[in-house]
């Protein structure tokens, strides 16, 4: 029996969704790699670039690999917020204003996702992975600089109220409608395809004044789960997860993550950093390299 998809599009989905229960051997495969991604992303993040090729060279469709993925990853999202919980405790404002965004974010990338073919996103898909990757890349000398120049300018201009404000003061009132406008727009990537969306988010916040980092990853966390909630629900709906895979993706990604936690104090961070932009440029190569000999 076919599985109904509740919205009107305009096009064919894969048709290879494995609704059925793989290969044992696959399964295995995806529970390791799952957790090694909940390893990397415990210690540094990036671990959907390590999935999501594996995913398409395990032989599924590269938007049943990104919809499984949304939906096997929010669980951990859930339990990840909790380690913030105090934090947005003191950014409440801020947590209220990042959810209407997020959600309605999430929610546009969603459907767009749902009404692209295919074909069209296996071609997308390359440059979304390496995008992400150079995001990936580029954030910790970019977080660096863009501190240093607050600093400076703290320093240059006390007379300036907004300048030199603690996180606590900025986030004690409702965020601005350019900080909406950028989650906004940061939803609707999220949405669509979830890597680097965290990175983005973080370089947002840093760009509007934060400079506490469990504070902005607390709203990055909280901003993560509110569009990759809705995005998991539409495509929950939507027939195109693979169950099995995404159940096997929960267990690896929650062992793994629980492991690395364990041992995030002892995996030098630089090296899983590395590790994480060799596998998502080469990830993104091969997908490149099969896109177009496809």
């Amino acid at each position: 029996m076919s599985h109904a998809i509740p919205y009107t599009i305009p096009h064919a989905l894969p048709q290879a969704v494995p609704h059925a229960l793989p290969h044992a051997l696959t399964l295995v495969s995806i529970v390791l790699i799952s957790a090694l991604s909940g390893v990397m992303n415990s210690i540094a993040g990036g671990g959907t670039l390590l999935t999501f090729p594996a995913l398409v060279g395990l032989g599924i469709a590269p938007i049943v690999a990104n919809a499984t993925s949304t939906v096997a990853l929010w669980p951990g999202s859930l339990t990840s917020i909790l380690g913030y919980r105090h934090e947005l405790s003191g950014a409440r404002r801020w947590a209220i204003g990042f959810a209407a965004p997020s959600l309605i974010g999430g929610a546009i990338g969603a459907w767009l996702l749902l009404r692209t073919p295919p074909s069209r996103f296996a071609e997308l898909v390359p440059w979304l992975v390496l995008g992400a990757t150079a995001l990936f890349a580029v954030q910790p000398a970019a977080m660096r600089q863009l501190q240093a120049r607050r600093a400076e300018r703290a320093e240059r201009a006390d007379d300036v109220p907004s300048i030199g404000l603690s996180d606590a003061a900025l986030t004690a009132v409702l965020p601005s409608a350019s900080i909406i406008t950028w989650q906004l727009l940061i939803g609707i990537y999220g949405g669509y395809f979830g890597a680097g969306a965290g990175i983005l988010m973080l370089a947002v916040l840093g760009f509007m004044g934060l400079t506490n980092i469990h504070r902005m990853n607390g709203l990055k966390n909280w901003g993560g789960l509110c569009m990759n909630f809705v995005a998991a629900a539409t495509f929950a709906l939507s027939g195109l997860v693979s169950w099995p895979i995404a159940l096997a993706m929960a267990v690896g990604s929650m062992g793994g993550g629980y492991l690395g936690s364990l041992g995030a104090q002892r995996v030098p961070r630089g090296l899983v950093r590395v590790a994480v932009i060799l596998i998502g440029t080469t990830g993104g190569l091969w997908l490149l390299v099969t896109a177009h000999s496809g």
